[in-house]
């Protein structure tokens, strides 16, 4: 509930500066394009903390510091409230500060404390991850054969930020690269990630390589036992898992976690650096994903009737 709130009051906020930034309002409290560009932070920043990723929100707004600083020591410009190179390398590098030194930031181990879930059990130490939630009104049968059912042209953006991860290239497929009309869990454990449990209708759960010297990579096939095994230094394991429940009102909730563990500080050090990028877009595409998993089991349950 909380969540929610912050993403409508965060939207609200940028959504205000963003209009007042094009024709400054005064009747919102919002006479100049400068404050409008702090509720427009501000409101990037509620919504930053209803998603956990307060460290994306800083290494951006870095980023975002040291272009403005860049572009303004190159013509100094009162748009953006630069208006002396001095003041752009100010900006630049303080923005660069703090893109690097969040990017820097050390993340630390958590562990399961009980193993309730089959995710606890293939994964109960890691270092990254996030979990998000959605009602649905399907029981959790119908939920379930939605999540192995829905495809990538069902969630909204998927393959656009797929394709910019990418960077709009093509390649063999993959999650990354899925085809309209296959089932996005077929494709993932067809390819590059490998089924870890199926247990219906409560839990599925998978698991994939994210990276790995060299020396430690094997032939063939992604197999289970991997992740049961002590590994060679510099390997980055993912697990993912869709987990069911049952609601009083005959409906459902569905969440899915996703833990990133590396077996050690250089390869964590690295992932930790990618994961601050892309994390933004990681949230997008597991909220779609649970929305069009929701959408397919309420409109199947409603043809059932």
């Amino acid at each position: 509930m909380l969540e929610s709130i912050l993403f409508v009051a965060g939207f609200a906020l940028v959504l205000a500066g963003a209009l007042s930034f094009l024709y400054p309002l005064r009747w919102l409290g919002i006479p100049t394009r400068g404050i409008a560009v702090l509720v427009m932070a501000g409101g990037f920043l509620v919504v930053a903390i209803g998603a956990g990723m307060i460290d994306s929100y800083l290494v951006y707004l870095g980023f975002a510091l040291f272009f403005a600083g860049l572009i303004s020591l190159i013509r100094p410009s009162r748009f953006v409230y630069i208006q002396t190179r001095r003041r752009a390398l100010m900006v630049s590098g303080v923005g660069l500060l703090l893109a690097v030194g969040i990017l820097f930031l050390p993340y630390r181990d958590q562990e399961a404390a009980n193993h309730v879930t089959k995710l606890d059990d293939w994964m109960p130490r890691w270092q990254v991850g996030e979990r998000h939630v959605l009602k649905v009104a399907a029981p959790p049968a119908k939920v379930f054969t939605a999540i192995h059912e829905v495809r990538a042209d069902e969630i909204l953006l998927f393959r656009t930020l797929t394709a910019i991860r990418r960077c709009g290239g093509t390649g063999p497929e993959s999650v990354l690269n899925a085809p309209e009309q296959k089932p996005l869990l077929d494709v993932a454990t067809q390819t590059t990630f490998v089924l870890l449990e199926d247990e219906a209708p409560r839990e599925l759960v998978i698991g994939t390589v994210i990276a790995a010297p060299r020396a430690a990579r094997g032939s063939g096939r992604l197999e289970p036992d991997l992740f049961r095994k002590t590994l060679r230094p510099g390997v980055v394991l993912a697990t993912m898992n869709f987990i069911v429940t049952p609601a009083e009102d005959g409906g459902s909730t569905i969440a899915t976690e996703t833990r990133i563990c590396a077996n050690s500080p250089a390869a964590l050090r690295q992932f930790g650096i990618y994961w601050r990028l892309i994390h933004p877009g990681s949230d997008i595409i597991r909220r779609m994903w649970l929305r069009a998993i929701a959408r397919r089991a309420e409109e199947s349950r409603l043809t059932a009737r």
